[in-house]
């Protein structure tokens, strides 16, 4: 059990964790015991722990919700422009402790719990991580939630409640095998569901012509039952709303099996509804063109494009008499995160045209200014192409108002370019080889005002490459955006003691202002504080390596350096890359102490569980190994998430972030690391770029071909025979996983992965083998040197200002959204309300 703080420690932490007063204290003591024997009817003799967590929940949320209502009052007073984030995935992991930071009531929480003779990290273990995400785009949404509201934007989250989030991954004889995540199984004290918002949503059915326009009739109805969850911000009394719809059968539900009699199947079919948010799609950069997946995409913007334009309708600066769409831009935002939320476009447009009765002309101007999109992969097998087919019959009328856009738009290219038909195929919104089927990246690029990749190197390649021809013809509608994290959950939460180590260094300031970070290379020479950041790394090492050993039986000398490569198994990502090199390391037998981490597999993705199995077949044979295995340990983390990433990313030494040059859109991980004092070894792709700008390129193990010798090399051709011919260690590692060495049962096992290592690899793992090795002993010889080590660590630290998660979403308020980030701090519940309203 934690001592008390003392009062020195007190008054260092006060800053960033919060006051510690004894009123504080003894309120949340009795918060704490109010919601133990009121909401959880229980008493100290019978509560589990899981009682305990559930009771400082709830005590924590009651300090939000008169801020949350206060808040959503200043916004209907001010009727500010609003921001709608349109996102599939919402990866947040556990809000507990985030929330205690962002109020400000850290230290008097764990005070009080301490004094109620309980462990503050036992009970915040005990919290089910809300996984409703696949990895980057999902996590990427959360921290964009936080720094809105940290931002005081009136913003809200949209998406699906799902009841299963991404699935729990358990690792069985070397085997991935995946188990139902039942995240709600225990409830969810964060959320409110809100049954009086329940709305329709619409699917099936035909469309009538008439005088007045087309219908759309004879559809089957499902409900949305929204389900809110506040976001606050950090200090500033601000608190959004995240609202995530879940699916309902409305009563009269196929009625129709009722009125023949068989009601005990009219209310099983209910399932058939309630199906649409039952579960996460567990694909990452890959499209599953499946109607179940369609329904989703739809039934997110049907329910949430109704709440806007609801609470379009209902400003407090609103309307006499009719209501006029013409400031509808002016007061409305919309983001869509990538192509899952494209149909949104087309049920604008129905809103407006089929209900609202505007012409389409005047419809299709105000859409446009009212969205904005996020591309987030140039991988061809990720980007959206819905079948012609299967719209007809699930969306028939948004498959005439598509058709109708895509009309205008074509429309215009011939009028443009009349003679180039290439051109005008390339650029439908309908694509005709292979079936036909409508491209949802183009649906989005022209209902949209604004475009934007997530690292330089990604919006260029999309401006030159991908959607070239859009470029050409709007260049001002592409715009960059490069991705960040919050440095609130990715330091405040995470690292505590780097977090005061620097705030004793230059003030707590940079937790709102992550540029600050820069004071710190006044430091890199400073002895004590090259020390103490030291000390800080080797506790969260030590930390780390007691929880591997609790968990996964293996015990790691904590002074080994931490190889780190944590991300979805993807092939373009090239986990075997790092496979190879450990397979060199254990064959040269002379290797640096370390230990190399791993991650998730969709569940149809064959390759990716080649991959794992491969892995975790390495890992036994050097962890058994009489002479190298205390010297190189390869571990695989069983299940990653969001809050085991809090865990390991403070405690890594060195980050792996190895994709093929081009590949990787942005990548967050990476920022994660650099800012917790991890050093980058990495290809020049994604945010690797802005990192090497940063930081400066020798503060970083930069390796492997650039983006034009990767497009030189798909010119020429890739041989990957030559490579295996000419590097004796590469020919030896492969030749190992072809003959069974790592699999003498199964001595056949490993073939899949060869033949695609040799014959078509797209990723061209052979190539940027050597460069990577040899950048590998630049690692390990300045490891050696704990001293220039952590100064090049401090350089890094000090350079990663830049991906805060606050700084791109005030680039994409006054850039995108048009509106301005303010510091104004809304009154606490505690205070009069009216003068501060303007």
């Amino acid at each position: 059990m934690a001592a008390p703080l003392t009062d020195q420690e007190k008054r260092k932490q006060i800053s960033i964790r919060g006051i510690v007063g004894v009123e504080n204290v003894a309120e949340l003591k009795k918060g704490f015991n109010r919601h133990l024997h009121f909401t959880l009817v229980k008493d100290r003799n019978v509560a589990t722990p899981r009682d305990y967590y559930f009771a400082l929940a709830h005590t924590v949320r009651d300090h939000l919700v008169g801020r949350w209502i206060r808040t959503q009052q200043f916004y209907y007073e001010t009727d500010p422009k609003r921001v709608y984030y349109l996102s599939l995935e919402f990866y947040m992991g556990r809000t507990l402790q985030n929330t205690m930071i962002n109020l400000g009531l850290q230290n008097a929480c764990d005070e009080a719990i301490y004094q109620l003779g309980l462990d503050m990290e036992d009970l915040e273990e005990m919290e089910e991580d809300a996984g409703l995400g696949n990895g980057g785009l999902g996590r990427l949404a959360a921290c964009f939630l936080d720094s809105m509201a940290t931002l005081g934007l009136a913003a809200y989250g949209y998406g699906i409640r799902y009841e299963y989030g991404i699935f729990n991954q358990k690792i069985k004889n070397g085997w991935q095998v995946e188990e139902a995540d039942d995240w709600l199984r225990h409830g969810n004290p964060w959320e409110k569901a809100r049954p009086e918002y329940m709305l329709p949503v619409h699917f099936y059915g035909r469309v009538e012509e008439s005088k007045e326009g087309a219908k759309w009739v004879d559809t089957q109805v499902v409900l949305a039952m929204p389900y809110d969850t506040p976001i606050p911000g950090y200090m500033n009394n601000t608190v959004n709303t995240m609202r995530l719809w879940s699916a309902r059968a409305p009563n009269d539900f196929n009625l129709m099996d009722f009125n023949v009699g068989d009601y005990i199947q009219a209310v099983l079919d209910r399932n058939l509804a309630e199906n649409i948010s039952r579960v996460l799609y567990p694909n990452d950069n890959f499209f599953e063109g499946k109607e179940l997946r369609l329904k989703q995409e739809y039934f997110v913007v049907a329910a949430t494009l109704q709440d806007i334009i609801r609470r379009f309708k209902n400003s407090k600066k609103g309307f006499s008499g009719p209501v006029s769409f013409d400031s509808f831009p002016e007061k409305v935002a919309i983001q869509l995160n990538d192509t899952h939320p494209a149909m949104a476009i087309p049920e604008l447009m129905r809103v407006f045209v089929d209900i609202e009765k505007l012409d389409w002309d005047t419809a299709w101007a105000i859409t446009k200014r009212t969205f904005a999109y996020t591309n987030h992969t140039v991988l061809p097998e990720a980007l959206e192409r819905w079948p012609i087919g299967l719209l007809e019959t699930l969306l028939p009328r948004h498959l005439q108002i598509i058709y109708r856009i895509n009309q205008g738009h074509l429309d215009e290219i011939s009028a443009l370019f009349p003679e180039d038909m290439d051109r005008i195929r390339r650029m439908s919104l309908i694509e005709e080889d292979g079936g036909k089927r409508v491209n949802m990246a183009h649906l989005c690029i022209v209902g949209s005002h604004a475009v934007n990749g997530v690292a330089e190197i990604h919006s260029n390649i999309i401006k030159t490459d991908v959607f070239r021809d859009f470029s050409e013809l709007e260049p001002e509608k592409f715009q960059n955006k490069t991705n960040g994290i919050t440095p609130r959950r990715w330091l405040l939460l995470c690292n505590p003691g780097l977090a005061e180590l620097i705030a004793e260094a230059i003030g707590e300031e940079y937790v709102k202002d992550l540029s600050q970070l820069q004071k710190l290379n006044e430091l890199v020479d400073d002895d004590t504080f090259i020390r103490d950041v030291s000390k800080v790394k080797q506790d969260n090492k030590e930390k780390f390596s007691q929880y591997l050993e609790k968990e996964y039986m293996v015990e790691i000398n904590p002074s080994s350096m931490f190889d780190v490569h944590v991300k979805r198994i993807h092939e373009y990502k090239r986990q075997l890359l790092n496979c190879l090199h450990i397979v060199t390391m254990y064959n040269r037998t002379s290797c640096v102490y370390r230990v190399t981490f791993g991650i998730l597999a969709a569940p149809g993705y064959h390759m990716a569980k080649m991959i794992i199995k491969l892995i975790t077949a390495v890992g036994e044979v050097v962890n058994k190994d009489p002479v190298v295995g205390s010297k190189l340990k390869v571990i695989y983390l069983e299940n990653y998430r969001v809050s085991l990433a809090e865990k390991v990313i403070p405690a890594t030494d060195l980050s792996e972030q190895i994709s093929t040059a081009g590949t990787e859109a942005s990548g967050t991980g990476n920022m994660k690391f650099m800012l917790n004092g991890a050093l980058t070894i990495g290809t020049m792709d994604g945010a690797n770029v802005e990192m090497a700008e940063e930081a400066g390129e020798e503060n970083m193990f930069i390796f492997g071909m650039r983006v034009e010798d990767v497009a030189e090399m798909d010119v020429q051709g890739y041989d990957a025979m030559t490579y295996y011919q000419k590097i004796p260690e590469l020919k030896q590692a492969i030749d190992q996983i072809n003959s069974g060495f790592f699999c003498p049962k199964q001595p056949e096992l490993f073939k899949d992965v060869t033949n695609m290592l040799f014959n078509h690899d797209r990723f061209k793992v052979f190539a940027d083998y050597e460069d990577y090795i040899t950048c590998q002993e630049k690692v390990n010889e300045l490891y050696q040197n704990p001293r220039e080590w952590t100064k090049m660590v401090i350089k890094n630290i000090a350079a990663s200002g830049k991906f805060s998660s606050d700084r791109t979403i005030t680039d994409y308020a006054t850039e995108v959204w048009g509106v301005e980030p303010t510091d104004l701090k809304i009154p606490p519940p505690n205070e009069p309300f009216e003068k501060h309203s303007s």
